[in-house]
């Protein structure tokens, strides 16, 4: 067999494994979304354009401390590390035990968190080992796919808020929706929020929202 032969054949072997991968994170999700809804929120992973949208929102910054919220299957995890994010700067919180086994296979030495975002801080502060408040202003950006309609108003808010008292003055939340309206209504006045484009190509369409302190 040619070279060029060679080629060809290895080409559809990757694209053939790639595809199948993909169909394997749409079953995970899938079953993942039917055993928990309130926990997955979506039947299916973010596609790459949403993901890459995600993350051009964050400032590659050697030694930047990042969280990711809610990886799943870790498509938006990629697009952050194509970003030019290091592995070690980057920590993944994950609800299911199923999802972490997963990221931890599919990104050795990658920080993985089993826990609950909804308790953000406390999670973060045990994990790191830091004292209560040892976080608050320490963090360059948060990157989050979490199911936040599937909450309630006040629970979102609360998430936001907290947030924002982890991250740095200026540093980004980074969270998508396909609603038509903002996922988190902030305060007026204490929370700069701007909206992307509409992502055409991910299905169903979605927006990214970016959530900044105002300070």
């Amino acid at each position: 067999m040619s070279d060029l032969g060679s080629d060809t054949l290895k080409a559809k072997v990757r694209k053939v494994r790639a595809l199948k991968a993909k169909a394997l994170d749409e079953v995970r999700f899938l079953k993942s979304w039917i055993e928990n809804p309130l926990k997955t929120g979506a039947v299916s992973p973010s596609g790459p354009a949403l993901a890459a949208r995600m993350a051009s929102y964050l400032d590659v910054v050697p030694g930047a401390r990042l969280v990711e919220l809610g990886p799943g299957t870790g498509v938006v995890t990629k697009a952050i590390f194509d970003r030019g994010v290091s592995h070690k700067d980057l920590t993944v919180l994950e609800y299911s035990s199923e999802f972490c086994k997963l990221l931890n296979s599919r990104y050795p030495g990658l920080d993985v968190l089993q826990g609950d975002a909804y308790a953000l801080k406390g999670e973060l502060e045990a994990h790191f080992g830091v004292p209560a408040g040892g976080l608050e202003g320490g963090l360059d950006g948060i990157v989050s796919s979490l199911p936040l309609l599937t909450r309630s108003e006040p629970a979102r808010l609360a998430l936001l808020e907290e947030a924002m008292t982890l991250l740095k003055p200026g540093a980004p939340f980074i969270q998508f929706s396909y609603g038509i309206f903002p996922p988190v209504r902030p305060r007026c006045g204490t929370i700069n929020m701007t909206a992307s484009e509409w992502i055409w190509k991910n299905l169903p369409p979605a927006r990214v929202w970016v959530y900044r302190k105002i300070h």
